[in-house]
């Protein structure tokens, strides 16, 4: 399975989506069409953790080499180690907003003694059969991304990325936004004032800047890893879905009486 950390630490930029329909042939069919890594999202939609290993599975039928994340519905110790046991190659921990929330995250994260993740038999290390394989790498190879979707977060931005072990940022744009009095207004100069000092901490403290470009638009991740931005969401499955509902209906429509 790619090492996401290892990949990017070398410049190379990671293209990946987004996973809220809990269908197993999606993210197969997702995985197999080449994305970096597919994240399941635990945090917006209906999926629980026994789903979640499901889709685990079927990303590594669809592609060996697509890294399985998933993003938690909070920072909470005894549901973080059941996701890696899973099988999760790399957890993003949405509205991180403290220094304390930050060690948390990586202390749930990490093996022992970096950490206080606990170790049993799990689809992680193969059902115990790659057990102190499995321990001797995890804590170099889990990528621990952390979410910035509220401006209180980014007051306290520095001390959230200082912490050891976070690995990657990942700008929350409708929430954060949200939180600035001005939901869904991704142009306005307060939001992208805040969003330029998001990915300048990022590159300070050398912390893989991501974002999730939400809509389909391919063009805008090509200006996004131009802007420096290198740990990209692109898009989501229902809302691929959705766009392409949409886009052929109305083509069809134009061309009926």
């Amino acid at each position: 399975m790619k090492n996401l950390k290892l990949a990017l630490a070398s410049g190379k930029p990671a293209i990946g989506s987004w996973l809220n329909s809990a269908s197993p042939i999606v993210a197969e069919l997702m995985a197999a069409s080449g994305f970096d890594f597919i994240c399941i999202d635990a945090e917006h939609s209906a999926v629980d953790l026994p789903q979640t290993q499901q889709l685990f599975q079927a990303i590594r039928s669809g592609n060996p080499d697509c890294a399985a994340m998933v993003r938690l519905h909070g920072v909470d110790y005894a549901l973080v180690k059941r996701y890696l046991d899973a099988g999760a190659r790399g957890v993003v921990a949405p509205l991180v907003c403290s220094r304390k929330e930050a060690e948390l995250l990586v202390r749930a994260i990490k093996y022992p003694p970096d950490g206080m993740r606990g170790l049993g038999f799990c689809r992680a290390n193969n059902y115990g059969m790659r057990l102190m394989e499995e321990t001797a790498v995890a804590n170099n190879e889990i990528l621990a991304a952390v979410q910035i979707e509220h401006i209180s977060a980014v007051t306290q931005i520095d001390d959230i990325l200082s912490v050891e072990g976070i690995d990657a940022a990942f700008i929350g744009p409708y929430d954060l936004s949200a939180s600035m009095g001005i939901p869904g207004e991704f142009l306005h100069p307060d939001f992208l004032a805040v969003q330029e000092a998001i990915l300048a901490a990022c590159l300070r403290h050398k912390t893989f800047p991501g974002l999730h470009v939400v809509q389909p638009d391919a063009d805008e991740v090509g200006r996004r890893y131009q802007e420096g931005y290198r740990f990209i969401a692109y898009s989501l499955d229902i809302t691929m879905l959705t766009h392409a509902c949409q886009t052929g209906l109305a083509e069809i429509r134009k061309q009926l009486p």
